[in-house]
């Protein structure tokens, strides 16, 4: 069975909801891309380029998270979806969260190795020259919006506690570590114009870009191997522990045979199925005492709410529940 709750519908970016943070990072998102293609080309940096290219590829992501997160509440508040949808896909929407979560930190991981080897190329042509004052007004404030955005979502994913937003607030920690590694190179390639140094300048933008991009490539990989665990359902040893605990407890209380219980989380979602094997000659029993029973079982596990998917059978044959 599945816990469902109605909830009101929030404000197009309203930070106490996981819709509200994901819009507003897409707009601060779009307006850094637009600010790094820009002074890029104006500056003739590469490493600006990929910064506006990087968040970019962050935006296009949080879009189709936005996309998974809409149809996972909506789904979980038993809003009216298309018929279609509803045949289609009657379980739910959960399985797409790690599917996202999967593809957005591959895409970023593709996107750093991509300019790491653009980098190496140009460190090995001899560098390239910049504008290093357009550079350094983009880096201040680059660094500016990208560090108020990760404390802001930082504070609103405290209440929200979303995968989704913990992502994001990943991407612009590392926008930041970018922008503000770029902001002390710029500095330093402007202080060192006509003097003994300026032959260093050229290489100081592809320097730079590949020490960024060695730092940023593994960072989102413990969550591209997270998204992979929930893809192939593998059971997370802290619930399926806490499962085993609730349901052994609840046969010896109850002087049932046994249990057998499958555990997998799914993104946001638990999904839990529980069978208890009742001895043979138990006496009869009303529904509602069942009912009764699931209740209590519900109850000593936690948790409920729109993600917990939770089914429980009472069977007196063990090959139901293998």
């Amino acid at each position: 069975m599945i816990d469902t709750d109605m909830s009101a519908k929030p404000g197009l970016f309203d930070l106490s909801d996981e819709r509200g943070v994901l819009r507003t990072s897409i707009a601060m998102t779009l307006m850094v891309s637009a600010l790094g293609i820009g002074f890029g080309l104006i500056a003739g940096s590469f490493s600006i380029l990929f910064d506006g290219v990087y968040s970019l590829v962050d935006a296009s992501m949080s879009l189709l998270s936005l996309l998974v997160v809409n149809l996972i509440t909506s789904y979980a508040a038993s809003k009216k979806l298309p018929r279609r949808l509803h045949e289609r896909f009657s379980v739910g929407f959960w399985h797409l969260e790690p599917m996202v979560l999967g593809l957005n930190g591959t895409l970023l991981i593709g996107v750093a190795i991509y300019a790491l080897f653009n980098a190496i190329s140009s460190l090995l042509e001899g560098g390239r020259d910049l504008e290093f004052d357009w550079a350094i007004v983009y880096a201040v404030i680059t660094l500016i919006v990208c560090a108020v955005t990760a404390v802001v979502e930082t504070r609103a994913n405290r209440g929200i506690d979303s995968d989704f937003v913990r992502l994001d607030v990943k991407g612009w920690v590392m926008s930041a570590g970018i922008t503000g590694a770029l902001l002390i190179a710029f500095c330093m390639g402007y202080g060192i114009q006509d003097t003994k140094w300026q032959w260093v300048s050229p290489y100081i933008d592809p320097s730079v870009l590949t020490l960024v991009c060695l730092l940023l490539i593994p960072l989102p990989v413990a969550t591209v191997r997270q998204a992979m665990a929930d893809i192939f359902l593998v059971t997370p040893a802290d619930l399926k522990s806490h499962i085993e605990e609730v349901a052994r407890a609840f046969v010896d209380k109850h002087g049932f045979v046994s249990h057998r219980a499958y555990v997998a989380r799914v993104g946001r979602s638990k999904d839990i199925e529980l069978y208890f094997i009742v001895p043979a000659d138990a006496p009869a029993r009303h529904i509602r005492e069942w009912d009764a029973l699931r209740e209590e079982v519900g109850a000593a596990i936690g948790g409920e709410g729109p993600d917990r998917w939770l089914t429980i059978v009472f069977t007196g044959d063990p090959a139901w529940a293998d």
